[in-house]
């Protein structure tokens, strides 16, 4: 029975989802073992959090800051990453060797870039004889990304299977296959059923705002906006893990028109996606994965620069979403959409067409060929 090995990085938590993803994939297709690791967890700890907190404070903070960064690493990513490289393989190597000798995983899997630096050094220098497999969880192939000694890369897109093979990655190495999003999405789910599970009314609109990752300021000028708004609807408001935000939030309530519900952590996400006609959210790329998996359009709002300005872009590049810059316009985009049926409707078939709701299934399959073929 193979042993396999998914590594990740606790940096926002869509790395971790993709790689939870796999695993479900993995016990759906094989009976042998799957550990899910994050990289950090083997890192000195000091290092650990600062590489966690700066890129969140940065992203949170100084987001301008965070897009110069990024945008600059991928136009002149050689001499950066030489600057680095040293110290990186300093920090990760020896905890890293003490999992893979006491674990032998059969096969490697990374959600993150940060292991493939180290491990595909590894490799080139006959360290490392597990084949190590990519998994991008963006829309976009920053040159983070980008190394030859990767067995094989699962990308989201054509686009970005051509962004990396710009940078140096063989196109036969590059697999499409969308982003990993756990296998129950592709389980059908009715619409009716859901809002009858959940306490919502089968007629009115009802729109989801995923407001984790938002400045509660900026939730406050959406919900304040909606509470002016001539139109009959349900909110849900999902603070997840931020509970900052619903403090924010305390003193606002419905009316006669708008049905306000503040909901916290909650783990039937997928259900409110197919029971909702609009949704809300930053452009994280595990989460539009998910909504995209249920054919449900989108406003984006708020993408940090950079990854989430590239997912915002092919979301509204493909008709599954409406950008929107500023929060105080999100109230007039929703009456806009909620009162065109016909949009809204092309919106939720272009989301359709656009999601890949077997990515985790395919990669899985992809890769328990691979072993197999490895193994004659």
């Amino acid at each position: 029975m193979a042993r396999v090995l998914i590594l990740h990085a606790s940096v926002g938590s869509g790395h971790k989802r993709a790689a939870e993803a796999l695993a479900a994939a993995f016990a759906r297709r094989m009976p042998g073992q799957v550990r899910v690791e994050d990289v950090l967890d083997y890192t000195n700890p000091l290092f650990r959090e600062a590489y966690a907190h700066s890129y969140l404070r940065l992203t949170d903070k100084l987001p301008g800051l965070w897009g110069y960064v990024y945008e600059q690493t991928d136009r002149d990513l050689f001499r950066f990453t030489t600057e680095i490289r040293a110290l990186v393989d300093a920090i990760w190597t020896r905890g890293l060797r003490r999992l893979l000798r006491s674990y032998q995983p059969n096969v490697v899997v990374c959600t993150h870039f940060l292991p493939v630096e180290v491990l595909s050094r590894h490799k080139s220098r006959a360290h490392l004889r597990q084949p190590l497999y990519c998994v991008l969880t963006d829309y976009s192939a920053h040159a983070f990304w980008a190394y030859r000694d990767v067995d094989r890369y699962f990308v989201a897109t054509e686009e970005t299977r051509r962004e990396l093979v710009e940078r140096g990655v063989p196109a036969g190495a590059i697999q499409v296959t969308g982003i990993p999003v756990h296998p129950d999405v592709t389980e059908p789910k009715e619409r009716a059923a859901c809002r009858r599970q959940l306490g919502y009314d089968a007629e009115t609109p009802l729109i989801v705002l995923f407001g984790g990752g938002l400045d509660p300021n900026r939730v406050r000028v959406i919900i304040s906006g909606l509470l002016q708004r001539q139109f009959a609807a349900t909110l849900v408001v999902v603070a997840g893990r931020n509970r900052g935000l619903l403090q924010e939030l305390h003193d606002l309530t419905g009316n006669e028109r708008l049905r306000l519900v503040k909901l916290g952590f909650i783990d039937y996400v997928d259900d409110l996606v197919v029971a909702a006609d609009l949704v809300i959210t930053k452009a994280g790329g595990l989460t539009v994965s998910e909504v995209l998996a249920r054919g449900r359009p989108m406003i984006i709002i708020d993408p940090i620069p950079g990854q989430e300005e590239s997912n915002a872009d092919y979301l509204v590049s493909v008709g599954a979403a409406a950008g929107i810059r500023l929060p105080q316009h999100v109230p007039f985009a929703i009456t806009q959409l909620l009162s065109d049926a016909e949009r809204l409707a092309t919106m939720s078939h272009d989301a359709t067409r656009a999601a890949r709701p077997r990515a985790a299934l395919e990669i899985v399959e992809t890769i328990l060929s691979d072993i197999g073929e490895r193994r004659v």
